[in-house]
């Protein structure tokens, strides 16, 4: 199988004085290229610590995670902003989109942390977010700005720039979270369309059943480990 992540023994703790919170405890298995997984459990079960660690956020306390089969946590921090910003793409519950900004200013941002605003034109940065605003149905909202936007509009700002640097691995969490059930829906319909035809490789932290109904695949947490079905 073609394995674009995998994970090996992942634990993570936190302490609060005198307390200690295990929230995983050994989270191993594998991604392959292409899939749409989902991670459920119940709140505080480690879903979202889980997430953060496979998007080289936050690293383990103990365990191996690897993309394209290089491990993540044997980086440097320069090197792993670096591979955040190039090959993972977040989404997350709340839009975090910058108010001062359009919507197609707000998906060229990670292009222009990269550095593509020296190599690349404005124009064709623009073009780009042009074209990916196509592909999530909001060309018309391009110029836009976050509070001229519905919910469902913004998150589908959030994932458009999620795409700008063609990730390798999209991350979302809870990303139907503030959203009503048929907004949920289109944005369910988004993901699932880049999924089958961009081949896109998706992992959603999600209480939505609907979103669980239709993945490829979904990991139960329970009190940090895996729970067998």
């Amino acid at each position: 199988m073609d394995y674009l992540l995998k994970t090996e023994g992942v634990t993570k703790s936190y302490r609060t004085g005198k307390i200690v919170l295990r929230v995983l405890r050994g989270i191993s298995f594998e991604v392959e290229r292409g899939e749409f997984l989902v991670i459920a459990g119940p709140s505080g079960s480690g879903k979202s610590t889980l997430l953060h660690i496979l998007g080289a956020l936050d690293p383990p306390d103990d365990g191996r995670v690897f993309l394209e089969g290089e491990e993540l946590y044997l980086l440097g921090g320069r090197a792993r902003a670096k591979v955040r910003n190039r090959k993972i793409g977040f989404v997350f519950q709340f839009f975090h989109l910058l108010p001062e900004f359009s919507a197609w200013e707000n998906i060229v941002l990670p292009a222009r942390i990269r550095g593509e605003a020296k190599s690349f034109s404005w124009k064709r940065l623009k073009r780009r977010a042009w074209d990916i605003l196509g592909m999530v149905d909001l060309k018309d909202r391009a110029e836009h700005y976050p509070a001229q936007l519905s919910g469902g509009e913004q998150q589908r700002v959030a994932v458009a720039r999620a795409l700008i640097n063609r990730p390798l691995l999209l991350l979302a969490d809870e990303p139907t979270g503030n959203l009503d059930s048929r907004t949920s829906r289109d944005l369910l319909d988004l993901l699932l369309r880049l999924n089958q035809e961009m081949k896109q490789t998706i992992i959603v932290v999600s209480h939505d059943q609907q979103v669980r109904d239709r993945a490829h695949r979904v990991i139960h947490l329970r009190d940090g480990l895996i729970e067998v079905e």
